[in-house]
């Protein structure tokens, strides 16, 4: 199972108040909500490994190189070449952060983010490795090009809380969109994402890719299409394929998430004890994380 973590911490501050706070009355509601969905998530689906995957670089250089527009709706507060731009994130969000990483280590809970990429490379690249099943657990739908039923790679999306997941195969890709995991890569970088600040075509929203997907194949036979004469394409999507052909040559390098991210060597089983029970004890009594915390590690012990 591997979580898109910062995409379920985000979802836990928004749906638990931020009335839940630490004695010294910092807000705990991401760190607490997240240990809660873990623990749903572990108790619902019981995982061998487990992998809380990280956005070392939520919006890295080489994707903004291709694609200036890239996540730039996003940025708080833009630092010098080289340095990773910062992310608006709630004020109240931003100080738990630091708070999930030090209870992920104590619980022994992998956390893995490599630099300079986003967690979903470090989805894409352990996907690519694993060798059974995968539950990819995330609400961003750019991970829906990595189902794979031959393989076995599903996402487990969630409706509400973690408790209520919709479970995404090909056959669900086929009857919303059209497409499978592999043709989500072209239907994304076509229709384009505002949240993700990707332009796509023109006039070429998400009905009118799939239709060209069926007929093409893909996006490099869409491309063949615009230069045949004979392609049944009506004047106004030939022209703005054509107009957009700079565009589609750099969009699949930036909506197809990274295979080969170099990733440090860890363990991904799940635990069964906490790795540093006295650390954890400690985060426990200053963050005030109680019945959260007590929750996963009955979980963990079952």
């Amino acid at each position: 199972m591997l979580l898109d973590t910062a995409s379920l911490y985000f979802r836990a501050y928004f749906g638990v108040p931020d009335s839940v706070r630490a004695p010294d009355g910092t807000p705990v509601n991401a760190a607490r909500g997240l240990l809660d969905f873990i623990a749903r998530l572990v108790q619902d689906h019981r995982p061998d490994d487990l992998v809380a995957c990280w956005d070392n670089d939520w919006r890295p250089q080489w994707r903004v190189d291709l694609i200036p527009t890239y996540k730039a709706h996003r940025v708080a507060v833009e630092t010098p070449a080289g340095q990773t731009d910062e992310e608006e994130i709630p004020d109240t969000l931003s100080p738990q952060v630091p708070i999930i990483e030090d209870v992920l280590a104590a619980l022994g809970i992998a956390r893995i983010g490599v630099t300079p990429y986003e967690a979903d490379d470090v989805i894409g690249t352990l996907t690519a490795r694993a060798t059974g099943p995968v539950d990819i657990v995330t609400g961003d739908r750019d991970l829906y090009q990595l189902v794979d039923d031959a393989r076995q790679v599903r996402v487990l999306y969630p409706l509400k809380g973690v408790g209520t997941l919709q479970m995404t195969d090909e056959a669900w890709l086929r009857e919303k969109y059209g497409v499978d995991g592999a043709g989500y890569v072209d239907l994304a970088l076509l229709r384009g994402d505002p949240s993700d600040g990707l332009p796509g075509v023109p006039g070429i929203g998400e009905k009118t890719a799939a239709k060209l997907l069926d007929a093409y194949g893909d996006v490099a036979g869409i491309m063949a299409a615009v230069d045949d004469p004979a392609a049944k394409l009506t004047p106004s999507q030939r022209k703005r394929l054509d107009e957009a052909r700079d565009y589609v040559a750099v969009a699949p390098k930036v909506v197809r998430v990274a295979q080969d991210v170099p990733l440090p060597d860890f363990d991904p089983a799940l635990p069964r004890e906490p790795r540093d029970p006295a650390a954890l004890e400690a985060l426990a009594d200053r963050w005030g994380l109680g019945g959260a915390l007590q929750r996963l590690l009955t979980t963990l012990q079952a």
